[in-house]
């Protein structure tokens, strides 16, 4: 039987970083992961990049770039470790990155290089990585006063009094993403909120979406909202069209809000007063409605938005009033009601998970099951497109690391 401080399941961003730096701190770690490849979604993210966080992150309203069923959860880790902590590591090691856009950070050349690092750090703290590796169980040896737990692994028992469980959510299950973190909660009787897709493109109904799947590839700067005006929530950002439906920053964006059922509210020409400029060219134009229309929106989208009435298909001097402002309208706050989603095979995170309120915020030991710790994206913390969940996966993992050492 093998015995150490602490065990990690998990050897994803979360996993690694917490193995390292409780390492570190002198303690004997042991670090598990049933893949054959380690941290597969490091690896894939940002298009090879690695998007590893984000300068925007405010730690002080977290909640402003989180949701969960308690998003204030987040604050503690979040404060602790920053964003500029993990840069500076990052710098330490020598790895070029740049800022591409609203604050998001991504290596110059592979995420190779971030997982080269995670790596490096675990080597540092002398952390012992079995992978691949599966478990078969976990079981409580020991009592509350001194916890103790025996994991069964594909070589042999191993013994702890620590527990880390950084398995992740549901999202990409071609990478290996499985359900275990949630059964591992489930059986020491912790809540768990249910996991749906987030970060995902939309779909629509084969029929409904028929007149726009011509714009499959089209691209364009959108404002997208959803939720109710007490919950509404909208993002300024690009928007693709699909076959099935919608894709790109926005939708993705958005999706994490998105209630089944609900409409989302899309602004398709952003900053434009549409049903004045209309009436303007209306006064000196003799160009048809869809040519003036290209000024304000793609030609290709103004070309199949005027296809919808036969009143916005003519020289726009000849379209009236009325029908100006309807196709303003139109545009300007398009509302339609998805289907669905891609679900998790595009989902590029999960939301839901581990209840926060069965979490310390300190230490993300379960108060209710001492010893047992979750982190990362298995806990129902789902942060914003652009850096921030990655962000979350090291401050989680920080102070993971922080109490293990203590």
């Amino acid at each position: 039987m093998h015995a150490f401080d602490a065990v990690v399941i998990g050897a994803g961003a979360a996993g690694l970083f917490c193995a390292g730096v409780a390492g570190q701190r002198g303690v004997k770690v042991l670090l598990l992961d049933h893949g054959a490849k380690v941290a597969e979604k490091i690896r894939i993210s940002g298009g090879g990049r690695c998007n590893f966080t984000n300068r925007d992150l405010d730690p002080r309203a977290p909640q402003r770039h989180f949701l969960g069923a308690n998003p204030h959860f987040c604050r503690s880790a979040l404060s602790r470790f920053t964003p500029a902590d993990f840069i500076a590591l990052v710098q330490r090691h020598g790895i070029p990155f740049h800022e591409k856009h609203k604050g998001q950070l991504f290596g110059d050349r592979s995420s190779e290089d971030f997982i080269r690092m995670l790596l490096a750090e675990c080597e540092a703290g002398g952390v012992q990585h079995w992978q691949p590796c599966g478990v078969s169980g976990v079981r409580q040896a020991g009592h509350p006063g001194a916890p103790l737990y025996e994991i069964e692994t594909e070589r042999g028992v191993v013994r702890a009094p620590r527990l880390v469980i950084a398995t992740g959510g549901l999202s990409v299950p071609k990478i290996g993403a499985t359900d275990f973190g949630y059964r591992i909660a489930g059986q020491f009787g912790l809540r768990v909120v249910p996991p749906r897709p987030a970060l995902v493109p939309l779909t629509f109904d084969g029929g409904d979406w028929a007149p726009y799947a011509q714009l499959a590839g089209l691209s364009l700067p959108v404002r997208m909202g959803t939720g109710d005006r007490k919950a509404a929530i909208a993002f300024d950002e690009d928007l693709l069209f699909t076959h099935r439906g919608l894709s790109g920053p926005a939708v993705l964006q958005i999706s994490s809000y998105w209630q089944p059922g609900s409409p989302v509210r899309i602004d398709l020409a952003p900053g434009a007063e549409l049903a004045a400029a209309l009436r303007q060219a209306k006064a000196l134009s003799r160009k048809r409605l869809g040519n003036e229309l290209a000024a304000f929106v793609p030609a290709r989208l103004a070309d199949a938005w005027v296809q919808r009435d036969a009143a916005w298909q003519r020289p726009i001097a000849e379209v009236p009033d009325k029908a100006l402002a309807a196709l303003a309208h139109a545009l300007s706050g398009w509302e339609l009601v998805p289907s669905g989603t891609e679900g998790w095979r595009k989902a590029e995170v999960t939301a839901g998970g581990i209840d926060t309120r069965e979490l310390s915020s300190q230490t993300m030991e379960a108060a209710r099951q001492p010893g047992l710790h979750f982190i990362g994206e298995v806990v129902d913390v789902t942060g914003w497109l652009g850096g921030y969940n990655f962000q979350w996966a090291w401050s989680s993992g920080w102070a993971c690391a922080q109490a293990l050492a203590a």
